[in-house]
């Protein structure tokens, strides 16, 4: 019989610029973290997945050494890679060790260094995760000019403005100004994102995620030791996962991610929510936007706002709190920042925290059906994953 999988223990690092320590130091700041919290020695954890896209990195085999570092010489470890979305594989990897009966403890660490390259280099890396040979060779696309495509496709077809994107932008760095673990914390307003360069247009500097160094870490547990071991377990209560097309010219519609669509639609089916009307189920949610049209886009695919109505939501504010559902309360990729292999553990770690709340003043979402959503993306939709957090029961305010 399939168990049931919790979160017990959460860990993340500072995210930034982080020349201050290497990457198995940087990995410790949110393993340790993750340990203490789930009240558990470290000889108990059963497997270790890593998530990590690296190339950029000195380290070319970071598991192992983080793990070493962490005093964890010896737990069977794997290294997971999907694009972007490798945090959230990673914890789907682990789900699926503890529910299959593999495993009882795991630990899924997501870690890090982007800026041990130069931003040339990074750039260049990334700008290579769709179908090389087709679209960077030949067309020299950038990974802000993949994401320029689909911004120029959705305000033309729908209406959207470039103040509407850096509505997203002001929304999540406000957000960040509260969170001590962002990259950014600092609040910006439209005039700020409006005068910013151009990176690809109608994408400017303040519409892109930065390039980042970080770490994030979760210890899965199955349901009998996590009633063993706390009082406030989080459960993942679904997890939903899609692949789109490696060549962009074979997408049949650029103002959408047909493989997040999918995503959803599988997650809400596993977990009983209305795909029709999601937000009367879910409390919070974290998404993917690595640029400000990316988070307009996971508005519709997620079911948030219909097809085309997206950027009403950032225009009424109704992603803030107190609004329709609040989304990116942590700052999300574009203030808090995105260290790839870490984002979706990241993710998982500020929705565990808002469910228990235990979040900073200003950034907590009232929890009213104990429910969070988390969608990471891989490349522009080459993978996708959603995966639902929730409490048994929402805690007490």
């Amino acid at each position: 019989m399939a168990r049931r999988v919790a979160i017990i223990g959460t860990g993340h690092s500072k995210f930034g610029v982080r020349n201050d320590v290497n990457i198995a130091e940087l990995a410790y700041e949110s393993i340790r973290q993750a340990i203490d919290e789930a009240g558990i020695e470290p000889g108990e954890i059963d497997f270790a997945f890593v998530s990590n896209v690296g190339g950029w990195s000195s380290e070319p085999l970071p598991a192992v050494v983080a793990l070493e570092y962490a005093g964890l010489t010896g737990v069977g470890t794997m290294r997971v890679e999907a694009a972007c979305s490798s945090g959230s594989a990673a914890i789907k990897a682990g789900y699926d060790a503890i529910k299959s009966g593999e495993a009882d403890i795991v630990l899924v660490l997501g870690v890090e260094k982007m800026n041990e390259s130069p931003t040339p280099t990074v750039v260049e890396f990334i700008g290579r995760a769709g179908n090389y040979f087709w679209e960077f060779q030949n067309f020299g696309l950038t990974f802000p000019g993949y994401y320029a495509l689909y911004a120029t496709a959705y305000m033309a077809k729908y209406g959207a403005t470039e103040e509407d994107l850096c509505k997203v932008a002001v929304k999540n760095h406000y957000y960040a100004s509260l969170n001590p673990k962002a990259q950014f914390p600092r609040k910006i307003t439209v005039e700020h994102c409006m005068q910013s360069r151009y990176i690809a247009w109608p994408l400017k500097l303040f519409d892109c995620s930065p390039i980042t160094d970080g770490s994030a870490a979760v210890i899965l547990a199955s349901e009998e030791v996590a009633k063993k071991v706390t009082d406030s377990p989080v459960w993942i209560k679904a997890i939903g996962t899609a692949s789109g097309t490696s060549n962009l010219s074979r997408r049949t519609d650029f103002t959408h991610l047909e493989a997040a669509r999918k995503a959803a639609a599988m997650a809400y089916k596993k977990a009983g929510i209305d795909p029709e009307n999601p937000v009367k189920y879910i409390d919070v949610a974290e998404v993917h936007d690595c640029f400000t049209i990316a988070e307009i886009m996971a508005y519709e695919d997620l079911g948030f706002a219909k097809p085309g109505e997206g950027y009403k939501l950032i225009r009424e504010e109704q992603t803030y709190i107190g609004g329709l559902i609040p989304v990116n309360l942590s700052g999300g990729l574009k203030a808090k920042g995105h260290p790839l292999g870490a984002t979706g553990i990241s993710m998982a770690v500020d929705l565990s925290r808002q469910l228990l709340g235990r979040v900073e003043k200003g950034r907590q979402a009232p929890i009213k059906n104990g429910v969070a959503l988390a969608h990471n993306i891989g490349g522009t939709g080459h993978y996708a994953y959603v995966t639902i957090y929730s409490l048994d029961k929402p805690r007490e305010a």
